[in-house]
């Protein structure tokens, strides 16, 4: 059963640093670090007026990064274009001049990367762009993957050039290794979390992220009232969140962040009012959003920006899944993998919910946004959850 908590409208203005780094005006870098990156087109932006008929809302938009480069996920985004700016920033040290995006695959700059070994933590999706970004310049990587990542994630992991690094534990604790390996090897780190004294490559990779709110705000004819964000450690529902804002100004829609129950650690933060790591206990089935400390920039974004803090349960994750596989009435049916359609199911708890619905002004009116974070990265586990649904 799903909680769900409020904060008073209290919206802060953004720290200068987050703010100049998610905005939403154009990006020549990012948009030559797409286009390098074989992916120029948008992913596609569903309306799913079937569903919002039956939910009694005016529409649903899904944005569906299951298309995102090739790789089925948001993450395509965020690792690999934090890679390509990491490598421009000491192409511009050793060569002593400002090494621009345009100079990315010229031979100066990919001499630079081939010395370079990139390393961080992952649950499946960050580990593989971080490789993807690597292999593309020549550069290595080495991915730390914890327990719980499943074997098809660390395959695909592997077939994108990178070392596999196994630790026993959770997704933090593989953290703490890559970490501790990076100090120790003089690797790169590319995290997507962020802690006191580590904020600047994350950002880059929120960053990356922005690409998803500029595509959404071109394709929707007016701005919407809602959005429900996922959130493991926070970073898209932030970076998403903050762009938005910059978008929308006064009309930026009210921000709700889903989390996993069993994994809810932005949640509690929010609860007590301060950043909090939390205990680990039963895994969960939504294995991309299984963490449990929120990062620094992501948290001090979401305390300042989001509205609203919920969770949901193993089945209520799942049932989103099925929704979208199964949609309503004419409805397109989306791919969306265990982690890829929790803010869906966040929007399914709440729009059933009187007292809930006006908690968050949910009406007739509203126009409601969610993200497809992630296409069937583990098509075995998709095929299996969603009989499991069917036959249970």
């Amino acid at each position: 059963m799903f909680e769900l908590n409020t904060l008073p409208d209290y919206r802060q203005p953004l720290e200068k640093a987050d703010r100049l780094a998610l905005q939403c005006k154009p990006n020549p870098d990012l948009d030559t670090f797409l286009r390098l990156s074989g992916g120029g087109d948008p992913t596609p932006l569903h309306s799913l007026r079937a569903l919002a008929a039956h939910l009694d809302v005016a529409a649903i938009h899904v944005k569906d990064e299951g298309f995102r480069l090739g790789m089925g996920s948001f993450k395509a985004l965020g690792g690999g274009y934090a890679v390509a700016r990491m490598i421009l920033e000491e192409a511009s040290l050793r060569l002593t001049r400002t090494v621009t995006f345009d100079e990315l695959q010229t031979p100066a700059v990919e001499a630079v990367a081939r010395t370079m070994t990139f390393a961080c933590a992952t649950d499946g999706n960050h580990g593989r762009s971080v490789a993807m970004g690597a292999a593309r310049m020549g550069a290595q990587s080495a991915i730390v993957v914890h327990e719980g990542v499943s074997g098809p994630r660390v395959d695909a992991i592997r077939n994108a050039g990178a070392t596999i690094i196994r630790v026993p534990g959770t997704y933090d604790d593989a953290v703490a290794q890559a970490s501790r390996l990076c100090a120790e090897c003089g690797w790169r780190l590319v995290s997507d979390t962020s802690w006191i004294g580590y904020e600047h490559v994350p950002l880059l990779v929120m960053q990356g992220y922005t690409a998803i709110v500029r595509e959404i705000v071109d394709a929707l004819p007016e701005p919407p009232t809602h959005v429900f964000l996922q959130a493991g450690v926070g970073g898209m529902a932030a970076a998403v969140a903050a762009c938005l804002a910059d978008a929308y100004g006064s009309w930026a829609p009210m921000t709700t962040v889903v989390e996993p129950d069993r994994a809810a650690c932005v949640f509690r933060s929010a609860a007590a009012g301060k950043p909090l790591k939390i205990a680990a206990t039963e895994p969960t089935v939504m294995a991309m959003l299984e963490c449990y400390e929120p990062s620094m920039v992501a948290w001090r974004i979401l305390a300042r920006l989001a509205d609203v803090f919920m969770t949901v349960d193993e089945q209520e994750a799942i049932d989103a899944m099925r929704c979208f596989a199964d949609p309503c009435g004419d409805d397109p049916a989306i791919v969306a993998g265990e982690s890829g359609g929790v803010g869906l199911a966040g929007l399914l708890q709440v729009a059933g919910r009187a007292r809930y619905r006006d908690v968050i002004g949910l009406d007739t009116d509203s126009r409601v946004l969610v993200i497809n974070t992630e296409g069937a990265t583990d098509p075995l586990r998709y095929e299996k959850l969603l009989a499991q649904v069917a036959f249970s």
